[in-house]
């Protein structure tokens, strides 16, 4: 396929996401598991360090801003930046997080300068992306030294209780499903897993890590 073509059919990927992700935006919060996720993920961020060392994060995908929100609930005060390919999706995030920046960019696009943020998070959304390495890059270069990448990804995807999710949502787990998987995607990056914990509400199961630069050491 043409460089012309290739990018085509990334370009149908993202509007389909961004469509899907419109279309929940006014019920999204009403899930028990996306709420439950990003309460589990602020609770792992806050582990170690308290609220105070969490510092200024951007959240990618960020939805509704549910993690942010969870954060700021748990007194992280930094600077909070959320971006997300859906413009629905960013307007109820408005109005829980006032004082946040909500910004519609893809997340291999962000307009961040390097070394701006201490925490990267990315809950469910690697899987969404049309190109995860560029994005990941992204995510590298605006991170402060120091810094860490946070992100939960499904160990096993139910594609019965997802039939509302993008098609390549089904596809697209394999980089992240386990420790190793992230390694491998995080590599090229200089990111490798520090920390993992597992989250569960019965029907999804996902892995929640935590990666910094160097070779880490992995609590799995």
């Amino acid at each position: 396929m043409s460089a012309s073509g290739v990018e085509r059919r990334a370009d149908e990927a993202r509007a389909e996401v961004r469509r899907r992700f419109d279309d929940r935006a006014p019920t999204y919060d009403e899930s028990a598991m996306h709420r439950g996720l990003a309460e589990a993920v602020a609770d792992f961020i806050v582990a170690e360090g308290g609220a105070a060392g969490v510092g200024d994060i951007l959240d990618v995908a960020t939805g509704t801003g549910l993690v942010l929100r969870a954060l700021r609930d748990r007194g992280a005060r930094g600077r909070m930046v959320g971006v997300d390919l859906a413009p629905r999706m960013l307007e109820v995030a408005r109005r829980h997080l006032p004082d946040s920046e909500l910004i519609e960019t893809d997340a291999a696009s962000l307009p961040l300068p390097d070394a701006t943020v201490d925490l990267v998070t990315c809950v469910t959304g690697l899987q969404l992306f049309t190109d995860a390495p560029a994005a990941i890059r992204e995510w590298a270069r605006v991170l402060r030294p120091g810094g860490r990448v946070v992100t939960a990804t499904f160990v096993a995807f139910d594609s019965t209780r997802h039939r509302a999710a993008p098609p390549a949502a089904m596809l697209h787990h394999e980089p992240f499903r386990s420790v190793d998987a992230l390694n491998e995607t995080f590599a090229p990056a200089g990111l490798r897993v520090r920390r993992t914990a597992r989250w569960t509400d019965g029907a999804d199961d996902l892995l929640i890590a935590e990666l910094v630069a160097g070779p880490g050491a992995v609590d799995a």
